[in-house]
């Protein structure tokens, strides 16, 4: 069951992170997104990824191993952009590969950093208080988050379960058929289970059209503010440092 739990990739409870308002730390997403999308080179990416390593402990995130299980496939992902880009550049330059690997990881770390962080209950009361998100989304989102756990539960009990029974692929092609096959009955499970869950919410009157009230509220408070200034200004001095170097390269000049 630890391996589960551990695929789950569910919040930490209690971390320093999760203090800040979800509405805060999604804003500081943004503001790293519209960064990281207007430059392609090597030095704007490592000062922002830098700067998000930094927040892992503060998600709760503090050994390699946990690391690694939330964030191997944004790590495989970037490393073969870079791969590809390298081998498909016109000059070959590492830096090119380098830069638009770790512009993977910074737009990504930052939605680890939240799942870790955020309790999804937190995020949905957030949106429809300070965004005005429909509830019907806001909680429909937060719904879907709570059957990830579920899936992967059940992704790890039907794996073990073929393994005791000696079906287990011996080939990479066999592999690759029962791998299809558990996620076909995971696949056709969830949209039996999205349906009831709809219908669930429906009788809760969430598609009814009105006003509905929040019990628990959320309250912007002064450390989201600095949450949010902070990444601005790490997101400037990342910039600034890559014209004074001369690395910077905007996205949209090809």
């Amino acid at each position: 069951m630890g391996t589960v739990s551990s695929l789950a990739l569910g919040p930490v409870q209690g971390t320093p992170l999760a203090r800040i308002n979800p509405v805060a730390q999604l804003s500081a997403i943004a503001v790293v997104t519209l960064v990281l999308l207007t430059t392609v080179d090597v030095v704007t990416a490592a000062v922002v990824v830098a700067a998000e390593l930094c927040l892992l402990p503060a998600a709760g995130l503090t050994s390699p191993r946990d690391v690694g299980r939330r964030t191997w496939p944004l790590l495989l992902g970037a490393a073969s952009v870079g791969l590809v880009n390298v081998l498909l550049s016109a000059d070959r330059d590492p830096l090119v590969g380098a830069g638009l690997a770790l512009r993977v990881v910074g737009l990504a770390l930052p939605g680890v950093l939240l799942v870790a962080g955020t309790d999804p209950v937190r995020l949905a009361d957030a949106l429809t208080i300070h965004w005005r998100v429909p509830t019907r989304f806001a909680y429909g989102a937060l719904a879907a988050l709570r059957l990830v756990p579920l899936l992967v539960g059940e992704f790890e009990s039907v794996r073990l379960a073929r393994r005791a029974r000696g079906v287990e692929g011996r080939t990479p092609t066999a592999r690759v058929r029962l791998f299809a096959g558990i996620v076909f009955a995971l696949l056709v499970g969830a949209v039996r289970r999205g349906s009831r869950l709809a219908t669930a919410m429906d009788a809760r009157g969430f598609d009814s059209g009105i006003p509905r009230t929040n019990a628990r509220g959320s309250v912007l408070r002064r450390r989201d503010l600095l949450f949010v200034a902070a990444t601005v200004a790490v997101c400037a001095a990342a910039v600034a440092l890559s014209v004074l170097t001369g690395a910077w390269h905007p996205s949209f000049t090809g």
